[in-house]
């Protein structure tokens, strides 16, 4: 995959904040599989969505582990 990159390597249990807030509220999402699709549990409802990797990598302004603050965009 010539020219094809990876911005940020998610890793289960990360928690990334998304540029647009779920129904419910909530900012932050929790990852739950890592693949060329990520599965994401919502922080605030527990609601589980599949997104693929380029579009979560837009998507995406934060992301953390514990309480480090890894990448931040801005």
């Amino acid at each position: 995959m010539a020219g094809k990159f990876f911005l940020f390597q998610y890793e289960k249990d990360d928690v990334v904040k998304m540029r647009k807030k779920h129904p419910c509220g909530s900012f932050e999402w929790k990852v739950m599989t890592v693949g060329s699709e990520i599965k994401l549990e919502c922080c605030g409802c527990k609601r589980m969505m599949v997104m693929d990797r380029p579009t979560i990598e837009k998507a995406t302004s934060l992301v953390r582990r514990g309480d480090q603050v890894i990448t931040e965009k801005t």
